[in-house]
């Protein structure tokens, strides 16, 4: 398989980063849902709350990458070519699931920085991003929160979106982006 895209289908690079951001994003959403199963200060909840900055910080880093080899390959058409309005949806989907993978971790790194806590990335500790203010940090995780919440939503709707692709409109949508296939 072709590590750019081509006209017909998404490329290796294009479709690994795709499938390893799903893992990290459900690994992130897991390790933030787990830790409420452990005592406050507990070791297992320090540990999860660690993974969950990391593997955060892991989409941040990975989303540029992403975005890279989008500017640099085409975009496969999608065959038959859904109406125009459809189109301007999945636009408008991409954007905000781009705006989550930058926002979401970004306002992490800003929520740490504002506490005056260390930011772990597997063995370094990144620098603060703004000065302490527990204020700030306050109003950061309250956003960083909702964007969770709406990340949820994003995803499924997407997932949706897709398998409404394959098996209702029956289009090349979903076989674009899987592995494997020719």
């Amino acid at each position: 398989m072709n590590w750019k895209n081509t006209p017909p289908r998404y490329g290796s690079l294009s479709i690994g980063l795709h499938w390893l951001m799903l893992i990290l994003i459900a690994a992130v959403y897991a390790c933030i849902e787990l830790k409420g199963n452990f005592p406050k200060g507990s070791d297992t909840r320090e540990l999860l709350k660690q993974w969950h900055f990391m593997l955060g910080l892991s989409v941040f880093a990975l989303v540029w990458l992403r975005l890279l080899a989008r500017a640099l390959s085409p975009t496969p058409a999608i065959e038959p070519a859904p109406p125009s309005w459809q189109n301007l949806l999945a636009k408008l989907m991409h954007l905000a699931l781009y705006a989550l993978m930058i926002g979401a971790p970004l306002a992490g790194w800003l929520i740490l920085s504002a506490a005056g806590k260390p930011i772990p990335f597997f063995g370094l500790e990144l620098p603060a991003l703004i000065g302490p203010d527990k204020e700030l940090a306050g109003q950061i995780k309250e956003l960083h929160e909702l964007a969770g919440t709406a990340g949820y939503w994003l995803i499924g709707l997407h997932a949706v979106a897709g398998l409404y692709h394959h098996y209702v409109a029956r289009d090349n949508t979903l076989t674009r982006m899987l592995p494997g296939r020719n």
